[in-house]
């Protein structure tokens, strides 16, 4: 039987094994609602409060200020909708940028559609924005801005740390939020060190359960919930905590840490890996973005003269699992926003780019066996063009 090799895991991870068995463990043992105060509830609501030690510990930031949600969606929505609306009365400009996840895309159109003013900053050629783009865009009715810590598709990373500390140098009371649900658990992140008032993150992305993540919330800052209906998460974030999902995403995490730099090398090691390969292959190629300023497990290939959704076809059929976007397009025949951003509408690399991503189990002889069949993928296809 051939075997399944799956590249994509800049849109999902299979979930670890010890994860799997600790979320059992919950689902049999630790079944009480975390809001009952009885010894069933409290040993729920223990359990809770040490994961969220962890999670705070793994950006720098104070357990109080972290609060469980449904996963990257659902925080982005809360961190950009709901400042807005806090802080409308001081300003309707938002500043963004043009590749930004659409789970932060849609509430901004959202919310020029009630009236704010949405500056969606372009990129450079390495699908990076600068602190200079930054601070041309800041007015005096500017309440927030929101740019991810690094990008789904590209891998490029924001200069996240120089727009934290221009904004606290400046003194400006402008609400700093970014997407980190790509970046948690390869990236260095520190709230404190890099002035972060919001930040997003998912525990799927890390081998961890889906539909689980969390918000941080600087202490200092007060946004209304997203979600009404109880008083749970320090009244911030209703609704019956997931017991058995955040003892889960808890393991993810500690797991991620012990191993982080072991992975981020790996990873290194991976992406160097295929483009050799390719390049010893005679693929004519190119790399959307930077290859040294991104994260280590995300490459976008453009395969130059080649269909990406026929090559994905091909690849498919071979039991190997790439992208041609992010997995929130997934059936989506619209071409990637982040690539005509990139480039523009019509390049080439816009219909031929597929996105190879890289987890724990990938080894050196998937890569060589993909490069393969990209290989005669694409003699195949040029021949029947």
């Amino acid at each position: 039987m051939t075997e399944t090799i799956y590249l994509d895991h800049a849109a999902t991870t299979p979930m670890h094994p010890k994860v799997i068995d600790e979320m059992t463990d919950a689902m049999k043992n630790h079944y009480g609602n975390a809001s009952s105060i009885h010894q069933i509830g409290r040993e729920s609501k223990g359990i809770l409060e040490e994961a969220r030690r962890t999670f705070a510990r793994s950006i720098q930031a104070r357990p109080h200020e972290i609060i469980m949600t449904s996963g990257g969606t659902e925080s982005d929505n809360m961190a950009i909708i709901k400042t807005a609306e806090k802080f409308k009365n001081h300003g309707k400009h938002i500043i963004t940028t043009a590749v930004e996840h659409p789970a932060v895309l849609e509430p901004m159109e959202h919310l020029e559609s009630e009236g704010f003013d949405v500056t969606f900053l372009p990129v450079n050629e390495h699908g990076e924005v600068t602190l200079e783009q930054v601070k041309e865009a800041i007015r005096e009715d500017t309440i927030l801005i929101s740019i991810m810590y690094g990008n789904n598709e590209i891998g490029s990373l924001m200069p996240i740390n120089a727009i934290g500390n221009y904004l606290r140098e400046s003194d400006t009371k402008i609400i700093f939020h970014t997407d980190a649900v790509q970046a948690y658990g390869t990236e260095d992140i520190d709230v404190k060190r890099d002035n972060i008032d919001l930040l997003s993150v998912s525990a799927h992305k890390i081998n961890g359960p889906k539909g689980i993540g969390f918000i941080y919330i600087n202490q200092a800052i007060v946004i209304p919930r997203l979600i009404m209906g109880g008083e749970q998460e320090n009244n911030k974030r209703a609704g019956t905590e997931n017991i058995p999902a955040i003892v889960g995403f808890k393991k993810a995490v500690e797991l991620r840490s012990e191993n982080k730099e072991k992975l981020r090398d790996s990873y290194g090691h991976l992406k160097a890996l295929f483009l050799e390969e390719l390049k010893a292959a005679g693929i004519d190629f190119k790399v959307n973005g930077s290859i040294v300023d991104s994260l280590p497990h995300i490459l976008s290939v453009h395969i130059k003269g080649v269909s990406a959704e026929k090559l994905l076809i091909h690849l498919d059929l071979a039991k190997i699992a790439v992208s041609i976007g992010s997995a929130c397009s997934a059936g989506n025949i619209e071409p990637s926003h982040v690539l005509i951003a990139l480039y523009d509408e019509k390049h080439p690399a816009v219909e031929e780019t597929i996105r190879v991503s890289f987890g724990q189990d990938v080894t050196e002889e998937m890569i060589r066996k993909t490069v393969d069949k990209i290989k005669s993928a694409c003699t195949f296809l040029k021949k029947n063009r």
